[in-house]
């Protein structure tokens, strides 16, 4: 195992990957030729270590905020603490804050770790993610075990960042919708809007929501750029968290397994909407996420 390793360069064909494990285990690049797939990590983000600004970065134990920063379970309440200020609440938990360490590196692979204990929090876990590229795309295999003494609530996934074009178009199924609350927490399911786009442009209006009963594919066409990407995920992953503001050169489309806020809406009720995941000490969840790259003829279709 590589301690405190350095960036970690991987490719395979025409597509390249940029690791930087030491900020929070995240992507600094991934590129298809010269075309930036991920928004590419700033040299102002690197420097002022802002995981944020990274091409992509891990949620674990769980994805999104915590009302209150609060979870009650099992007759408990768990506080966590605020980690991204000045917001008020917890996003994204523990594991984008931390160094990972290099487990397995290969030319067109490699496997981060993180083992987190005797943190203020709650959560003991060790966290992997597991990188392979080839010449279609880049598959990352998510593991979370619970390391800890006694029964967990849990959620992961990955938080992509991309680029926006005015030309991008977006497509997905989902079965419903969490609507934004105050301080960005996520509310209860509701219906889809009546005028869900899909697939279609991104909307010129603020969309920062969670659409549950994800169907585990999306489309994200960048026809000025030549190419386009079809993320695939194992059912593990129901929700689809979008983030897409018209007054911002990105947007985000993040897979994840629990539902914005659903940590903090008493997970012991076992609601299939939720997605929380209870993991036994010893017992680990896992699912994989694919990007596949298509590149796109001159009139915007796939070849």
């Amino acid at each position: 195992m590589i301690e405190n390793p350095d960036d970690l360069h991987l490719s395979a064909g025409e597509i390249t990957l940029h690791l930087v494990p030491w900020l929070g285990g995240s992507v600094a690049a991934f590129r298809f030729r010269t075309t930036d797939l991920f928004r590419p990590l700033s040299d102002e983000g690197r420097e002022a270590r802002r995981v944020v600004d990274a091409g992509m970065f891990p949620m674990v134990p769980y994805a999104n905020r915590l009302a209150g920063n609060l979870i009650r379970f099992h007759g408990r309440e768990i506080h966590v603490r605020a980690n991204n200020p000045p917001e008020r609440f917890n996003v994204h938990g523990t594991g984008w804050h931390r160094p990972w360490k290099v487990e397995h590196l290969g030319p067109a692979e490699a496997r981060l770790v993180l083992d987190l204990h005797d943190e203020p929090e709650a959560w003991t876990y060790r966290a992997r993610q597991s990188f392979a590229l080839d010449g279609s795309g880049l598959g990352v295999i998510l593991e979370l075990e619970n390391t800890g003494p006694e029964t967990m609530p849990f959620g992961f996934g990955l938080h992509p960042w991309f680029p926006r074009d005015r030309d991008t178009v977006l497509g997905f199924g989902a079965r419903w919708f969490h609507q934004e609350g105050p301080d960005m927490v996520a509310l209860p399911a509701g219906p889809l809007p009546a005028d869900f786009p899909n697939p279609g442009p991104l909307p010129d209006w603020r969309l920062n929501n969670d659409f549950g009963g994800w169907s585990g594919q999306a489309e994200l066409e960048f026809p000025s750029r030549g190419v386009a990407l079809r993320i695939s995920a194992d059912p593990v992953f129901g929700h689809l968290m979008i983030y897409a503001d018209p007054e911002q050169p990105f947007f985000c489309v993040e897979p994840q397994s629990n539902a914005a806020g659903g940590l903090g809406r008493d997970p012991t009720a076992s609601d299939p909407k939720e997605g929380v995941i209870l993991l036994e000490p010893g017992e680990m969840a896992r699912g994989r996420i694919r990007f596949d790259v298509l590149p796109l003829a001159p009139s915007g279709q796939k070849p």
